[in-house]
């Protein structure tokens, strides 16, 4: 894998990955909120990935990898391990390019999320819930199944299909003074960072990371990759450990990361939800966290968060629901 190649984005690349990508996905839209204005006395405005195709922003670097890798070989199957929006977004990428897909998932991973995988035509292969037994499984049918390995982060192809996402945002709004994402893997935060510069805009871009699992904030700080050694937030999509290739890029950035704690996730979450009555992930409301918490900073400054996805679990929500009306069913009987 180049590592230098991956930091290397220009503004004709990113128009010949844009123009790849048009027809897959959608061109999400931009929603700004007078709550949010008022409280932080500034501009803030949100790129709403939670309405992108199969919930999340991932379905861009998805479909850029498959893309490439059907160019050399349109008779093929791609494969991934994933428990979340990676996993549905390749299964969607190879369903719509004509290939095969085959997701090996954790045996712990949610329903709604393994029954969506499957409405896209892909294999689904049942493992035990470690990191170890996944990579182990995936590794196994790549070579039994001569399948093409797409990680869900730490690929050039993937870097550079996530930066579309800043691309069409700062398209819009070319004068944003910050641009705040959430980092996990690196994947959305790394893609930012190069189209930013690619675009030769004075935008500051933020990495955005819960406390509790805080391995990109400690990484950048000590210079060098440090794991993930604690996950327990409830971002559930940035339990992961940063990407080789996105460490490089972003310690080559300097970028700066700030990390804000459960409780303040939880407001913010809870913020978005009731003032902008859209869905988003828990992930989600960690930049909006930042922006909260560090107001100051943004105060008469125009900012952009990328909320980066909506696949939430409603099951739990609707079996309290069906609980809650059951004695009133039963009035009616």
């Amino acid at each position: 894998m180049n590592i230098h190649a991956a930091g290397q984005l220009s503004r004709p690349k990113i128009k010949e990955i844009r123009q790849k990508l048009k027809r897959h996905i959608h061109k999400t839209p931009i929603l700004t909120s007078r709550f949010f204005n008022e409280h932080i006395s500034g501009e803030v405005y949100f790129k709403c990935e939670n309405f992108q195709k199969t919930g999340s922003f991932k379905i861009r670097g998805a479909i850029n990898a498959a893309l490439k890798i059907i160019g050399h070989d349109k008779e093929t199957t791609v494969i991934t391990h994933s428990s979340g929006n990676h996993g549905q977004a390749l299964a969607y990428a190879a369903k719509v390019l004509n290939i095969n897909a085959v997701i090996v998932m954790p045996n712990n991973a949610p329903r709604v999320k393994v029954d969506a995988v499957k409405s896209y035509d892909a294999r689904v292969v049942m493992c035990k819930p470690t990191q170890q037994d996944r990579e182990k499984t995936c590794e196994e049918l790549k070579h039994s199944l001569n399948a093409y390995f797409i990680p869900p982060f730490d690929h050039i192809d993937i870097i550079q299909g996530q930066s579309t996402c800043a691309a069409e945002f700062l398209e819009e709004h070319p004068d944003l003074d910050y641009l705040l994402t959430p980092v996990g893997g690196g994947g959305l935060l790394s893609g930012s960072v190069l189209a930013t510069k690619a675009l030769e805009l004075q935008t500051r871009v933020i990495g955005c990371e819960p406390k509790n699992a805080n391995d990109a904030f400690l990484s950048l700080k000590q210079g060098i990759k440090l794991p993930a050694v604690s996950t327990q937030t409830i971002a559930d999509g940035l339990r992961t450990s940063l990407g080789e290739v996105n460490f490089k890029i972003l310690k080559d950035s300097k970028i700066e990361i700030l990390t804000v704690s459960e409780e303040e996730i939880l407001h913010a979450f809870q913020t978005v939800l009731e003032r902008m009555k859209i869905i988003i992930e828990p992930s989600c409301a960690v930049p909006v966290a930042v922006y909260m918490k560090y107001k100051e900073r943004f105060e008469n400054k125009k900012t952009g968060i990328i909320l980066s996805g909506g696949n939430v679990d409603l099951h739990p929500l609707f079996t309290d629901l069906k609980n809650q009306i059951k004695p009133h069913l039963k009035d009616n009987e």
